[in-house]
Protein backbone atom coordinates (compact mmCIF):
# COMPACT_ATOMS: atom_id res chain seq x y z
CA UNK A 1 0.00 0.00 0.00
CA UNK A 2 1.34 3.40 -1.01
CA UNK A 3 2.26 5.89 1.70
CA UNK A 4 1.18 9.46 0.93
CA UNK A 5 2.21 13.00 1.82
CA UNK A 6 -0.82 15.27 1.85
CA UNK A 7 -0.50 19.04 1.50
CA UNK A 8 -3.38 20.99 3.07
CA UNK A 9 -4.12 24.68 3.52
CA UNK A 10 -6.56 24.05 6.40
CA UNK A 11 -5.93 21.80 9.40
CA UNK A 12 -9.48 20.43 9.30
CA UNK A 13 -8.54 18.27 6.31
CA UNK A 14 -6.11 16.25 8.41
CA UNK A 15 -8.96 14.57 10.31
CA UNK A 16 -11.03 14.13 7.14
CA UNK A 17 -8.33 12.17 5.35
CA UNK A 18 -7.28 10.20 8.42
CA UNK A 19 -10.88 9.02 8.80
CA UNK A 20 -11.12 8.14 5.12
CA UNK A 21 -7.83 6.23 5.19
CA UNK A 22 -8.87 4.36 8.32
CA UNK A 23 -11.99 3.18 6.49
CA UNK A 24 -10.51 2.55 3.05
CA UNK A 25 -6.95 1.40 3.77
CA UNK A 26 -5.98 1.23 7.45
CA UNK A 27 -2.49 0.05 6.56
CA UNK A 28 -1.69 3.23 4.59
CA UNK A 29 0.52 5.84 6.22
CA UNK A 30 -0.47 9.47 5.69
CA UNK A 31 1.91 12.33 6.41
CA UNK A 32 0.21 15.72 6.64
CA UNK A 33 1.76 19.10 5.80
CA UNK A 34 -0.55 22.01 6.71
CA UNK A 35 0.20 25.42 5.17
CA UNK A 36 -2.72 27.87 5.60
CA UNK A 37 -0.35 30.68 4.63
CA UNK A 38 -0.17 29.32 1.08
CA UNK A 39 -3.91 29.81 0.60
CA UNK A 40 -3.82 33.26 2.17
CA UNK A 41 -1.02 34.34 -0.15
CA UNK A 42 -2.68 32.76 -3.19
CA UNK A 43 -5.79 34.93 -2.87
CA UNK A 44 -4.05 37.74 -4.68
CA UNK A 45 -2.58 35.40 -7.28
CA UNK A 46 0.37 33.03 -7.03
CA UNK A 47 3.54 35.07 -7.47
CA UNK A 48 7.00 33.72 -8.24
CA UNK A 49 8.07 33.53 -4.60
CA UNK A 50 5.02 31.51 -3.57
CA UNK A 51 5.25 29.30 -6.64
CA UNK A 52 8.92 28.52 -5.94
CA UNK A 53 8.16 27.73 -2.32
CA UNK A 54 5.34 25.33 -3.19
CA UNK A 55 7.35 23.67 -5.94
CA UNK A 56 10.37 23.13 -3.71
CA UNK A 57 8.50 21.69 -0.75
CA UNK A 58 6.20 19.39 -2.72
CA UNK A 59 8.99 18.14 -4.99
CA UNK A 60 10.79 16.78 -1.91
CA UNK A 61 7.75 14.87 -0.67
CA UNK A 62 7.07 11.26 -1.68
CA UNK A 63 3.72 10.50 -3.35
CA UNK A 64 2.25 13.96 -2.79
CA UNK A 65 -1.47 14.73 -2.86
CA UNK A 66 -2.50 18.40 -2.85
CA UNK A 67 -5.89 19.01 -1.24
CA UNK A 68 -6.11 22.74 -2.03
CA UNK A 69 -7.63 23.67 -5.38
CA UNK A 70 -6.25 27.22 -5.37
CA UNK A 71 -2.61 26.08 -5.42
CA UNK A 72 -3.26 22.86 -7.35
CA UNK A 73 -1.78 23.87 -10.74
CA UNK A 74 1.58 24.64 -9.11
CA UNK A 75 1.40 21.46 -7.03
CA UNK A 76 0.89 19.41 -10.18
CA UNK A 77 3.99 20.99 -11.71
CA UNK A 78 5.88 19.72 -8.66
CA UNK A 79 4.61 16.18 -9.25
CA UNK A 80 1.61 16.07 -6.92
CA UNK A 81 -1.81 14.58 -7.63
CA UNK A 82 -4.38 17.33 -7.35
CA UNK A 83 -7.36 16.39 -5.24
CA UNK A 84 -10.00 17.31 -7.80
CA UNK A 85 -8.63 15.45 -10.82
CA UNK A 86 -10.53 12.16 -10.27
CA UNK A 87 -13.70 14.12 -9.46
CA UNK A 88 -13.50 16.22 -12.62
CA UNK A 89 -12.92 13.13 -14.75
CA UNK A 90 -16.02 11.54 -13.24
CA UNK A 91 -18.04 14.73 -13.77
CA UNK A 92 -17.07 15.02 -17.43
CA UNK A 93 -18.05 11.39 -17.96
CA UNK A 94 -21.68 12.32 -17.17
CA UNK A 95 -21.74 14.34 -20.39
CA UNK A 96 -22.67 17.65 -18.80
CA UNK A 97 -23.66 20.30 -18.30
CA UNK A 98 -22.02 20.30 -14.86
CA UNK A 99 -22.90 22.66 -12.00
CA UNK A 100 -19.64 23.66 -10.31
CA UNK A 101 -20.09 25.08 -6.81
CA UNK A 102 -17.24 26.97 -5.17
CA UNK A 103 -16.71 29.46 -2.36
CA UNK A 104 -13.32 31.04 -3.06
CA UNK A 105 -12.72 33.12 -6.17
CA UNK A 106 -9.19 31.72 -6.34
CA UNK A 107 -10.75 28.30 -6.97
CA UNK A 108 -12.72 29.28 -10.07
CA UNK A 109 -9.97 29.36 -12.71
CA UNK A 110 -8.09 26.18 -11.71
CA UNK A 111 -11.31 24.21 -11.29
CA UNK A 112 -12.85 25.42 -14.56
CA UNK A 113 -9.63 24.77 -16.45
CA UNK A 114 -9.36 21.23 -15.12
CA UNK A 115 -13.00 20.41 -15.86
CA UNK A 116 -12.63 21.83 -19.37
CA UNK A 117 -9.56 19.63 -19.84
CA UNK A 118 -11.47 16.57 -18.60
CA UNK A 119 -14.23 17.22 -21.14
CA UNK A 120 -11.68 17.70 -23.93
CA UNK A 121 -9.94 14.43 -23.14
CA UNK A 122 -13.14 12.50 -23.82
CA UNK A 123 -13.99 14.56 -26.90
CA UNK A 124 -16.86 16.59 -25.46
CA UNK A 125 -17.50 20.30 -25.48
CA UNK A 126 -17.30 21.71 -21.97
CA UNK A 127 -20.60 22.41 -20.30
CA UNK A 128 -19.87 24.24 -17.05
CA UNK A 129 -22.25 26.35 -14.97
CA UNK A 130 -20.32 28.04 -12.12
CA UNK A 131 -22.18 28.50 -8.84
CA UNK A 132 -20.22 31.05 -6.77
CA UNK A 133 -20.94 31.01 -3.04
CA UNK A 134 -18.38 33.42 -1.54
CA UNK A 135 -20.74 34.65 1.14
CA UNK A 136 -20.72 31.20 2.75
CA UNK A 137 -16.95 30.95 3.26
CA UNK A 138 -17.17 32.80 6.56
CA UNK A 139 -19.09 29.81 7.98
CA UNK A 140 -16.11 27.59 7.24
CA UNK A 141 -13.59 30.08 8.59
CA UNK A 142 -15.55 30.47 11.83
CA UNK A 143 -15.68 26.70 12.31
CA UNK A 144 -19.38 26.16 11.65
CA UNK A 145 -19.06 23.15 9.34
CA UNK A 146 -22.64 21.92 9.57
CA UNK A 147 -24.11 25.34 8.78
CA UNK A 148 -21.58 25.67 5.97
CA UNK A 149 -22.58 22.33 4.46
CA UNK A 150 -26.33 22.90 4.81
CA UNK A 151 -26.21 26.34 3.22
CA UNK A 152 -24.19 25.02 0.28
CA UNK A 153 -26.70 22.21 -0.19
CA UNK A 154 -29.61 24.65 -0.10
CA UNK A 155 -28.05 26.79 -2.83
CA UNK A 156 -27.33 23.72 -4.97
CA UNK A 157 -30.92 22.50 -4.68
CA UNK A 158 -32.16 25.94 -5.73
CA UNK A 159 -29.78 26.02 -8.70
CA UNK A 160 -30.84 22.56 -9.89
CA UNK A 161 -34.48 23.60 -9.73
CA UNK A 162 -33.62 26.36 -12.22
CA UNK A 163 -31.41 24.16 -14.43
CA UNK A 164 -33.00 20.70 -14.78
CA UNK A 165 -30.60 19.87 -17.61
CA UNK A 166 -27.67 19.55 -15.17
CA UNK A 167 -26.20 16.02 -15.20
CA UNK A 168 -23.81 16.38 -12.26
CA UNK A 169 -22.75 18.72 -9.45
CA UNK A 170 -19.14 19.12 -8.37
CA UNK A 171 -18.09 20.61 -5.05
CA UNK A 172 -14.93 22.34 -6.20
CA UNK A 173 -13.27 22.60 -2.78
CA UNK A 174 -12.50 19.72 -0.43
CA UNK A 175 -13.89 21.78 2.45
CA UNK A 176 -17.34 21.60 0.81
CA UNK A 177 -17.56 17.79 0.79
CA UNK A 178 -20.00 17.45 3.68
CA UNK A 179 -22.63 19.35 1.69
CA UNK A 180 -23.28 16.25 -0.41
CA UNK A 181 -25.03 14.73 2.61
CA UNK A 182 -27.68 17.45 2.59
CA UNK A 183 -28.41 17.96 -1.11
CA UNK A 184 -31.87 16.60 -1.94
CA UNK A 185 -31.66 16.66 -5.73
CA UNK A 186 -31.39 13.25 -7.45
CA UNK A 187 -28.57 14.62 -9.64
CA UNK A 188 -25.18 13.11 -8.62
CA UNK A 189 -23.15 15.35 -6.33
CA UNK A 190 -19.41 14.68 -6.43
CA UNK A 191 -16.85 15.71 -3.82
CA UNK A 192 -13.13 15.26 -4.08
CA UNK A 193 -11.63 13.76 -0.88
CA UNK A 194 -12.67 10.12 -1.17
CA UNK A 195 -12.31 9.94 -4.95
CA UNK A 196 -8.80 11.41 -4.72
CA UNK A 197 -7.68 9.17 -1.87
CA UNK A 198 -8.96 6.07 -3.64
CA UNK A 199 -7.06 7.10 -6.76
CA UNK A 200 -3.86 7.90 -4.88
CA UNK A 201 -3.96 4.55 -3.05
CA UNK A 202 -4.77 2.58 -6.17
CA UNK A 203 -8.22 1.58 -4.97
CA UNK A 204 -11.36 1.22 -7.07
CA UNK A 205 -13.57 4.30 -7.37
CA UNK A 206 -16.47 2.52 -5.64
CA UNK A 207 -16.40 0.77 -2.32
Amino acid sequence: MTDLTLFHTADVHRATFDALANRLAPEAKLTHVVRPDWLERAQGGIDVALSDEILTEIALAPNALCTCTSIAPVAVDAGALRIDRPMMDAAAATGGPVLMAYCLDSTLAPSSDLLTQAFAEIGKAPGIHPLPLPELWELFETQRPEDFAKQIAKRIDQAIDQRPEITCVVLAQASMAQASQYVTTPVPVLSSPELALRHALGLSSAG
